[in-house]
């Protein structure tokens, strides 16, 4: 956090903290780039209500509920449950979150921990980076379940760039690399030059498959047709990853996936609520509930 502080202060021109959702249309207008702060993975408040606070204080915005491992109060798609979703004190998190006004963000964690923060938030939630589960199986990936409840909610799943959560081809190719290594690391203890060329010869042998812009349609498609042109948004992952799906190779790609979603039909305005409108709207609400829990 003290970071981005920092950097926004070594570069005005191009830079602005953004705190609202009327930062950003302000400073977009501006033609600088509004600098939302979030947090990736609960556990960072060390379970205390009172750093979630501090954090909000300094300019923290969002924060998902967990990063790759489950923790004392809220389990992950990607670790053993510990709570079978959040715990109580979860819950309560979840609550001074609303109230406080910071986005709970449900990427990175179990199906449970969706469960029970769609059933505690009064305020619309976010993915800020994930994709649809019915287009790949990843346990990262939201759930048809889930989807169908943002109906509701109001929130948005904004969707992920890394090639493991977009083509289920990459992750199985991954999750077969992953066993072969420890195998072959088995297979060749104490001779590294020999573990060395038995991986090296593995992965000649089986490149890994590319994802591609247009799976990464596919996920919105779904959505959409799940959820609705309202919960969605975009959520590259870009700083997250070590490859990019073709066509979206970084940042300045992106409006290509835009022209991917008018060619399939999409309206310009339906590609202006996924480009960001539908996050500013659940940022707007967002605010709307923290002022009416508190007082305001």
């Amino acid at each position: 956090i003290d970071i981005v502080h920092q950097m926004i202060a070594a570069y005005p021109d191009d830079l602005a903290l953004a705190l609202t959702a009327a930062d950003v249309r302000r400073i977009h207008k501006q033609g600088r780039i509004a600098s939302l702060i979030g947090m990736e993975g609960g556990h960072s408040i060390g379970s205390s209500l009172a750093v979630l606070r501090q954090m909000y204080a300094v300019g923290a915005r969002y924060m998902t509920l967990t990063h790759w491992k489950s923790h004392d109060w809220a389990d992950a798609a990607t670790d053993a449950p510990q709570h079978d979703g959040l715990s109580d004190f979860g819950v309560e998190v979840v609550v001074e979150m609303n109230r406080v006004g910071m986005l709970v963000d449900l990427s990175h964690v179990s199906a449970a921990t969706m469960h029970d923060a769609l059933d505690s938030s009064r305020a619309p939630v976010i993915f800020s980076h994930s994709g649809a589960q019915a287009i790949n199986s990843h346990p990262r990936n939201v759930p048809d379940a889930v989807l169908t409840r943002l109906k509701d909610n109001g929130g948005v799943v904004m969707v992920d760039f890394l090639p493991a959560y977009v083509s289920e081809e990459v992750w199985e190719h991954g999750n077969s690399r992953k066993a072969e290594m420890a195998r072959l690391e088995g297979r060749h203890l104490g001779d590294p030059a020999g573990l060395e060329a038995a991986q090296k010869g593995w992965d000649e042998a089986n490149p890994a498959p590319l994802s591609t812009l247009a799976q990464v349609a596919d996920h919105i498609d779904h959505i959409r047709d799940v959820a609705g042109i309202d919960h969605i948004g975009v959520g590259t992952d870009f700083d997250g990853m070590g490859s990019a799906p073709e066509g979206l190779e970084d940042v300045s790609k992106v409006p290509a996936l835009f022209v991917e979603l008018l060619a399939r039909g999409y309206t310009k305005q339906d590609v202006a609520k996924i480009a960001g409108l539908n996050l500013l709207r659940v940022m707007e609400q967002a605010e709307a509930v923290s002022k009416s829990l508190s007082g305001g």
